[in-house]
């Protein structure tokens, strides 16, 4: 391998391990408590009214009633198991990951429709309702693009 070639991938690792490294806003090392009880987080969900809004795929709950309806339905099947940071920055600041779907569905303005629960729930609560989410999404790994023959 050519000198300039050795150092351009030396700087390209480099800066990929720097990116992923952890940081204010990164999730690593964000842990909730072990303890979360999955049936109070339910209680909660339907306390709290989020589901006024979202459905739990596979559940039977009240039936969402917010209008114009929200598209997130929560749980399922996913690729990647969502982890408990992504889930308790999706509760307590839900403008920071706005879901992929059309804009107007999901959002007022550049703010999300969901409100910020940062100062309507304890860290027992969190802790609880993360752990019932967790128990809702099925890790399928995706099917590879190409078929053997």
């Amino acid at each position: 391998m050519l000198p300039s070639l050795r150092i351009s991938a030396l700087v390209m690792l480099l800066a990929a391990g720097v990116a992923c490294s952890s940081g204010r806003h990164s999730s690593s090392g964000f842990r909730l408590p072990p303890d979360g009880n999955a049936a109070q987080g339910k209680v909660e969900f339907v306390a709290l009214g989020c589901n006024t809004c979202h459905q739990v795929a596979g559940m039977d709950l009240p039936a969402p009633t917010v209008q114009p309806p929200v598209p997130v339905v929560l749980g399922g099947k996913v690729n990647v198991d969502p982890a408990d940071g992504y889930l308790t920055t999706s509760i307590i600041f839900p403008s920071e990951h706005l879901a992929a779907y059309p804009h107007s569905m999901i959002a007022n303005g550049d703010q999300s429709r969901m409100p910020s629960y940062a100062d309507r729930i304890t860290v027992r609560q969190l802790t609880d309702l993360v752990a019932f989410l967790q128990q809702q999404y099925i890790v399928v790994p995706p099917a590879p693009a190409y078929v053997y023959h």
